[in-house]
């Protein structure tokens, strides 16, 4: 049994994770970041929820750049091949699930 306060969370850097579960191959970790990732495509599907704060996501689809943003209760799906890059409005707090030792 586990219980996290996401809003009490901060990493000592961008993007650094509590990693919450690892179950059959897929990790469930909580993100704080204040700086953007960088573009990237995942080997496997994305769960991207954002649990506090704002994030704007920008992804490539049909050659284009889109974006769109993304508050508190907000989720985010990247299926494979989904180039994306989240850009943080300030802090903000993220819940990632995705296949284990993804990027």
């Amino acid at each position: 049994m586990k219980i996290v306060r996401s809003k009490e969370f901060r990493a000592d850097r961008a993007w650094g994770a509590l990693d919450i579960a690892k179950m059959n191959g897929i990790t469930t970790r909580l993100h704080w970041t204040d700086q953007p990732y960088r573009w990237h495509v995942n080997d496997g599907e994305e769960v991207f929820a954002v649990l506090d704060g704002q994030v704007e996501m920008r992804y490539r689809e049909g050659g284009e750049e889109r974006r769109v943003m993304l508050g508190a209760g907000d989720v985010f799906f990247a299926g494979v091949g989904c180039e994306h890059v989240a850009h943080p409005q300030g802090e903000a707090r993220i819940l990632v699930v995705e296949k284990e030792g993804s990027v």
